[in-house]
């Protein structure tokens, strides 16, 4: 690439020294310190430092030309556009040569449910032998290679690389979760979607958004903006059931193909459940192409929901209904959601990735459906992020288990006893019984909750409580194998402890005087 493709891209506002428009481009960067001889720096502005304050460090490791967003002297030539964050994305797109316009990419956006979708739609393709790429929360994969995933949609150079490699190894198709963060920051303009699924919308992220409004304006921009500009006929597949994917289906329906999905048998797919229970769900799902039979090992009305999203994907690909129905029984769904620690004596011990509101209410929802004895619920909220969800989910954790065990998820720089203070307004209207650890020691009798900061005790004591039949949410952090306390990263993992716990703890036997705590 050179200057002048680098121009014809982005359509600068000005350019200094045009006469070095053959300069070659050999890379693209947008960290100063990671520019090498021959490379395009663009200087964006991030959330604690600004990357036109490194244009001379850029310009000193080798960089032969920058991209700004104000005015900024240098001796390479500077070109300057009102956004460098989408310019980035317009440069990487080219560089790599639109490697999306080359294999058929899904979209998946929406508060919740947008790993497990992405994870069992991976299935539907292996059972049709379709080769793709995968890039998501847990990491991003492809063709037996594994990178990891600092997040769910990359920074816009590092997508259009993956994208571009993905291509490279044979990938035909590629799973993508669209997280609002990367569509608010221009991370994904430049691909050119064949599909995108909306799973819901609930509370999450206000912190960066600001309010609900301004959130939802972000997440409908995928089906407003960013499909039309990708130069393909897309389709959309939109949760009906949800009010905010009614809306949106309503908006879109004119502009492509649209296929509904939820329980409500108005939407184009739909499901009749025979069976939802601990062991999983079976059962139909009606489909404007025919009918499909589904065997999930998952658990729950929201994992069933997953499978109807993905179905739906799959039908907009125009993929067998053979290898739908295959794929849809064989996924495990995905790492940390919904994630049973195996247990020899009867306990049903679960770790889920839910830390909004609305998934630690699916997933106690679904629990509560299914489950054969009492609900402990293990939880936490993270620290430095929206303060406003915490007493809502203590409400639900509440309002949904039999036992709460309020501890730490990630506290950040925050203090966790302050966290904990804000989920307590939520808990204590509805479980007025508050116990101390050491009250636990011989079990309890009467719904309530109780505080243990330290989240590897919390999840001991949880365990050591359960009994044969009795159910465990370990909610929070899902696949996660670490912990943030300050500003350090701690080793983590909620499965791993969970099941030391249960290795080391005598077998569970149901005390018949105890009764169900309900």
């Amino acid at each position: 690439m050179n200057l002048r493709e680098v121009i014809a891209a982005i359509k600068p506002e000005a350019v200094t020294r045009p006469d070095a428009a053959t300069v070659p481009i050999r890379s693209v960067h947008y960290r100063a310190q990671d520019v090498v001889p021959g490379g395009l720096f663009v200087a964006i502005r991030g959330f604690t430092a600004d990357g036109h304050d490194f244009v001379d460090r850029a310009v000193a490791n080798g960089a032969v030309a920058v991209v700004v967003q104000k005015p900024t002297p240098g001796v390479v030539p500077v070109l300057r556009v009102p956004d460098t964050r989408k310019a980035l994305a317009q440069i990487a797109a080219a560089f790599y040569a639109h490697p999306s316009k080359a294999i058929a990419l899904v979209g998946i956006t929406g508060t919740n449910g947008k790993t497990t979708v992405a994870y069992i739609l991976e299935s539907i393709f292996a059972a049709a032998g379709v080769s793709a790429g995968i890039i998501g929360t847990v990491n991003h994969r492809c063709g037996g290679r594994v990178w990891p995933s600092a997040h769910t949609t990359p920074e816009s150079v590092d997508l259009q690389r993956l994208l571009a490699e993905m291509r490279t190894s044979g990938a035909t198709h590629a799973i993508m979760e669209v997280a609002s963060h990367g569509i608010e920051l221009q991370r994904v303009v430049g691909c050119a979607f064949d599909v995108g699924v909306f799973t819901n919308l609930t509370q999450d992220h206000l912190d960066f958004h600001g309010d609900m409004t301004r959130y939802w304006q972000t997440k409908k921009r995928l089906f407003t903006e960013l499909l039309p500009m990708g130069g393909k006929s897309p389709r959309a597949v939109i949760n009906g059931d949800n009010p905010h994917g009614r809306e949106l289906a309503r908006e879109i329906t004119d502009r492509m193909p649209t296929l509904t999905f939820g329980f409500d048998p108005s939407n184009a797919i739909w499901p009749h459940v025979a069976q939802n229970n601990l062991s999983g769900s079976r059962g139909t799902i009606h489909t404007p192409a025919g009918d499909l039979a589904f065997a999930s090992p998952m658990v729950g009305r929201h994992n069933i929901e997953n499978l109807l999203a993905a179905a739906g994907a799959a039908l907009a690909l125009d993929l067998p209904q053979a290898a739908i129905e295959a794929g849809l029984s064989a996924a495990n769904g995905a790492p940390g959601r919904l994630e049973r620690v195996p247990d020899d004596h009867g306990r049903f011990v679960y770790v889920d990735y839910a830390h909004t509101p609305d998934a630690l209410e699916n997933v106690l929802n679904a629990l509560q459906e299914i489950k054969t004895r009492r609900l402990i619920c293990v939880f936490g909220c993270g620290g430095d992020r929206d303060r406003s969800k915490r007493p809502l989910m203590g409400a639900i954790a509440a309002r949904l288990s039999d036992l709460a065990v309020v501890t730490s998820d990630n506290p950040r720089t925050e203090n966790p006893g302050r966290i904990i203070d804000d989920i307590l307004p939520g808990i204590t209207p509805v479980m007025c019984r508050a116990y101390r650890p050491a009250e636990l020691q011989n079990g309890w009798r009467e719904p309530g909750y109780v505080v243990l900061p330290d989240r590897r005790e919390a999840i001991g004591l949880a365990i050591r409580l359960a009994q044969a039949g009795d159910t465990v949410l370990i909610a929070g952090k899902g696949h996660e194998n670490y912990q943030i306390i300050g500003h350090e990263t701690v080793p983590f993992d909620d499965g791993e402890v969970a099941a030391l716990q249960l290795a080391t703890m005598p077998a569970a036997i149901v005390d018949p005087m105890a009764g169900d705590a309900e």
